[in-house]
């Protein structure tokens, strides 16, 4: 019997599943050696990434709601202190930054923590910022957990444009509350979010059980 293996170990005509994810790695195709560009990439290999998906978020990614410029008179986090609570969505105030709902939220109970001061990047934030931002969001997962009980959170930021960022000029740190199962039917095929509470109710609920809410992980024991 003749050996027509290459010299990546793969026999031609073969698919070896333990090379299909190794970039660099040469596999036969239909029409001569293929290259693995990147793992991962074949319509009929494993995914390994769980995703989140917001279809609902397109009427802002689209551009409609965007801020016209970076300047802070065009800012909603800088014009939302200025606002009363209930309306501008404020869950709590802090000396150098505050807390409010996620106009277009990946999940109920979505957390936005914002220093008060029109800065974009992490660097920029002073040090009191970045020890209230890490604060309340430490205190966002709290009450978050003893209203909603998610099964775990997604927490970060996005700098820049290019990396996210849906209001890029102003520092944001996202508290986003998961659930097993939230990327299912409805977001993914009936292109559809639901989100079982307007953002006013939610507010609300948040903002009462905010100086009362377990500290911790004692929430989730309760």
């Amino acid at each position: 019997m003749t050996d027509r293996s290459d010299s990546t170990g793969s026999a031609t005509g073969a698919r070896p599943r333990d090379l299909e994810h190794v970039q660099g790695a040469v596999l036969d195709g239909p029409d001569g050696p293929v290259t693995v560009e990147a793992p991962f990439q074949h319509a009929d290999a494993p995914d390994p990434f769980e995703r989140l998906w917001t279809p609902h978020r397109m009427v802002y990614v689209g551009g409609q709601d965007k801020p016209k410029d970076s300047s802070s008179s065009q800012c909603p986090f800088c014009a939302a202190p200025d606002r009363e609570d209930e309306d501008a969505l404020i869950v709590h105030r802090g000396e150098h930054a505050y807390v409010l709902m996620n106009l277009y939220p990946y999940n109920t109970g979505h957390l936005l923590v914002c220093p008060y001061r029109h800065v974009s990047d992490w660097t920029e934030a002073s040090e009191g910022e970045r020890v209230e931002i890490g604060r309340l969001t430490a205190r966002a997962m709290e009450v978050v957990r003893a209203v909603c009980h998610p099964h775990g959170f997604n927490l970060g930021m996005n700098q820049g444009e290019v990396a996210g960022a849906g209001i890029a000029a102003h520092l944001h740190q996202h508290v986003v509350p998961r659930w097993t199962g939230d990327a299912n039917f409805m977001p993914i095929i009936g292109r559809t979010k639901p989100v079982p509470q307007l953002l006013g109710d939610q507010r609300d609920v948040l903002a009462a059980a905010w100086d009362s809410a377990p500290t911790g992980l004692e929430a989730d024991e309760r």
